[in-house]
C-alpha cells in the first residue's frame, strides 16, 4: 500500500454524518471504543437539517395506532431537552378546529392519551382554548373560534447533530467530514475501507466493525457492502418547508389538519419570520438534488391562508428546503401514515455490520444506544450505556447532568451571560447563549471588549465566532455557516455569502477536529 496513505485501526466505522451516524459515534466513543465518522459532505448537510424542527411524541401518530412509537419518542422528548437546553425547548401548539375536521372529542381523547402516555415532568398538559380569547386566535380567520393547545419542542436540528459529532470527538472518535468511503472489503473479523477526503487525501480503515447510517442512501450502501438485495427496502418521502415573513406576534406554533388528512405545522421561526411545512411526497430522483416543487409552495400557501387572516403567495417565500425522510417501506401505507419508527438491520455473516433504516429527530439517542448495545459486546466491550445521564456540549447549564433547571431557567442563566460579557449587545449575547450554551465561553476566551472578537466578517457574524466554527465545528464554507452552524443567512444581505466565503480562504485557521480527534 502507498506509504502516502493514512491508516488507522479502529472498532467502528460509522458511515454517514446525520444525526443517527453522529449519535452512534457518539455513545459509542462514550463508551471506550475506537470510532471514525466520515461523511461525504457537511454534517447534517443533508435529511439532518431539513425536518420540522421538532421534538415531539408525533400526535398524528396515534391516529395511525403507532402507540409504541409515539411512547417512545415522548419518554425522550424532557429527557432531550434537558440534555440541550440551549437549542432545544418547549413550545405550546395551537390546533384551531371545526366542523370539517376530525370530531373534537376524537382529538380530545388523542390528547388526553399524548398527555399520558410517558411521564411529563414541566411539560404543562394540554386544553381547550377559545380563539377569541386566545393570543394564537388573533392571527387566524374568523371562521376559527375554538381550538386545542398542548406542549411540545423545538430543537435546532442541525447544531443538535454537530453537537453530538463534537461530543463523540471530544471522547476520542475521528470525525472526517467531506469524506467519501469506498473500496470496502469485508473479512472475518475486520472490514477495510478507503476514504477519499478533499483534494484526494486517503485513508485506510481497519474495522471491526461497520455502521451503514447514510440515512436515504442506506439501502444502496448495504447492496454495495454485502452483495446482496437489501432485506429491509426503505420508503423515500421528500418533505418540504416554507419560510416566510413573519404570519403573528406570539410564541406560539400551530398545527393544522388540511382537509386531505396531511398535518402542517406553522411556526415562530428565527424572531422575524415563520416556517411552513412539511409536504409528503413519494421521492424517486437525485438524492444529491432534492428542492421544493412549485406544486408544494402552492400547497403549503394555499393551506396557511385557509388559516390565517393575512394571505401569502410564492412571492412572500423568503427561503425554502427540502429533504427526504427514510422511512421503513410498509406498503401499501400512504406516505404521510408511513412509519417514522426505526429498524436496526444486524448482519454477522463475517464481521459486523449493523444498518439503520428510519428513524426521527426525536428517538435519535435511543436509536444510537440501542445500536451500540448490539455493537459493543460483540467486541469484547461491556460498557452500559451512558447518554441518557449525559448533556450535549454546551447543555450544562447548571451541572454536567441533564436537569429541567436549564430548561425553566434559561433566560436566568441568559442573563448572568449578559452580566460577564457586559461589553455585548443583548442580540449577540442572546444568539451565542442559544447557539453555544457553555461553549460561548471557549469561543469569547480571552475577549475583553467588542475589538476582540475581530472584524466584523458580515453583520452578527464576527471573526471569532467564524474561527470557532472553524475549529471545532468542521464548518468549511459560507454555507456551513450562515445556513447550517446559524441561519443567519436569513438575515443578511445579498452577497454576504462571498464575503464569508472569501474571508474563508484568505484565514484557514487550523481545524482542531476536523484532522483529528478532540482527545
Amino acid at each position: 500500500m502507498d506509504d502516502t496513505v493514512e491508516r488507522i485501526d479502529c472498532d467502528v466505522l460509522v458511515v454517514g454524518g446525520g444525526i443517527n451516524g453522529a449519535g452512534i459515534a457518539r455513545d459509542a466513543a462514550g463508551r471506550g471504543l475506537r470510532v471514525v465518522l466520515c461523511e461525504k459532505d457537511d454534517l447534517a448537510a443533508r435529511t439532518s437539517s431539513a425536518s420540522s424542527k421538532l421534538i415531539h411524541g408525533g400526535l398524528r401518530y396515534l391516529e395511525h395506532r403507532e402507540f409504541g412509537l409515539v411512547r417512545k419518542a415522548l419518554a425522550e422528548r424532557e429527557l432531550l431537552l434537558c440534555s440541550a437546553p440551549h437549542i432545544m425547548w418547549p413550545l405550546r401548539f395551537v390546533m384551531p378546529h371545526d366542523a370539517g375536521q376530525r370530531p373534537a372529542l376524537l382529538i380530545r381523547a388523542g390528547l388526553f392519551l399524548y398527555d399520558r402516555l410517558a411521564r411529563r415532568e414541566f411539560l404543562p398538559a394540554s386544553r381547550a382554548i377559545n380563539l377569541r380569547r386566545h393570543p394564537a386566535g388573533q392571527a387566524l380567520a374568523g371562521a376559527f373560534m375554538r381550538g386545542f393547545e398542548y406542549s411540545d419542542g423545538w430543537v435546532d436540528d442541525a447544531r443538535l447533530v454537530v453537537l453530538a459529532a463534537l461530543d463523540a470527538s471530544e471522547r476520542g472518535a475521528r470525525v472526517m467530514t467531506h469524506t467519501r468511503c469506498g473500496q470496502l472489503q469485508r473479512h472475518r473479523l475486520h472490514w477495510s475501507a478507503m476514504l477519499t477526503g478533499a483534494g484526494g487525501r486517503s485513508t485506510h480503515v481497519s474495522a471491526r466493525c461497520l455502521v451503514n447510517a447514510t440515512g436515504p442512501w442506506a439501502d444502496g450502501f448495504q447492496q454495495a457492502a454485502l452483495g446482496l438485495a437489501p432485506a429491509d427496502a426503505l420508503r423515500l418521502v421528500k418533505g418540504s418547508h416554507i419560510v416566510v415573513r413573519r404570519l403573528f406576534d406570539h410564541p406560539y406554533a400551530y398545527i393544522f389538519q388540511h382537509p386531505d388528512g396531511r398535518i402542517v405545522f406553522a411556526m415562530p421561526y428565527e424572531r422575524d419570520f415563520t416556517l411552513i411545512g412539511t409536504t409528503d411526497l413519494e421521492f424517486t430522483g437525485n438524492l444529491d438534488d432534492v428542492a421544493i416543487s412549485k406544486p408544494e409552495i402552492a400547497y403549503l400557501c394555499a393551506l396557511a391562508n385557509r388559516y390565517f387572516r393575512r394571505p401569502i403567495s410564492r412571492l412572500d417565500v423568503v427561503w425554502s428546503y427540502a429533504g427526504v425522510r427514510p422511512l421503513v417501506d410498509e406498503a401499501p401505507a400512504s406516505a404521510q401514515s408511513a412509519s417514522r419508527d426505526f429498524r436496526l438491520g444486524r448482519n454477522t455473516d463475517g464481521a459486523p455490520m449493523l444498518t439503520v433504516f428510519g428513524g426521527k429527530i426525536t428517538t435519535f439517542r435511543k436509536l444510537s444506544e440501542e445500536a451500540v448495545d448490539w455493537i459493543a459486546p460483540l467486541l469484547g466491550n461491556t460498557s452500559d450505556g451512558w447518554t441518557a445521564h449525559a448533556c450535549l456540549p454546551g447543555g450544562d447549564l447548571f451541572g454536567q447532568a441533564p436537569s429541567s433547571r436549564g430548561v425553566l431557567e434559561f433566560d436566568l442563566w441568559t442573563a448572568s451571560m449578559q452580566q460577564r460579557y457586559s461589553w455585548l449587545s443583548p442580540t449577540l449575547v442572546r444568539r451565542y447563549a442559544r447557539a453555544y450554551g457553555t461553549r460561548m465561553v471557549v469561543m469569547l476566551e480571552g475577549c475583553r471588549r467588542l475589538s476582540d472578537l475581530g472584524p466584523e466578517i458580515v453583520p452578527g457574524l464576527y471573526a471569532a465566532e467564524a474561527d470557532y466554527l472553524m475549529t471545532y465545528e468542521w464548518a468549511a464554507s459560507a454555507v456551513d455557516i450562515l445556513w447550517r452552524r446559524s441561519k443567519l443567512g436569513l438575515h443578511l444581505p445579498a452577497g454576504s455569502a462571498a464575503l464569508v466565503d472569501a474571508w474563508i480562504a484568505a484565514r484557514k485557521p487550523a481545524r482542531k477536529f476536523a484532522e483529528s480527534s478532540g482527545s
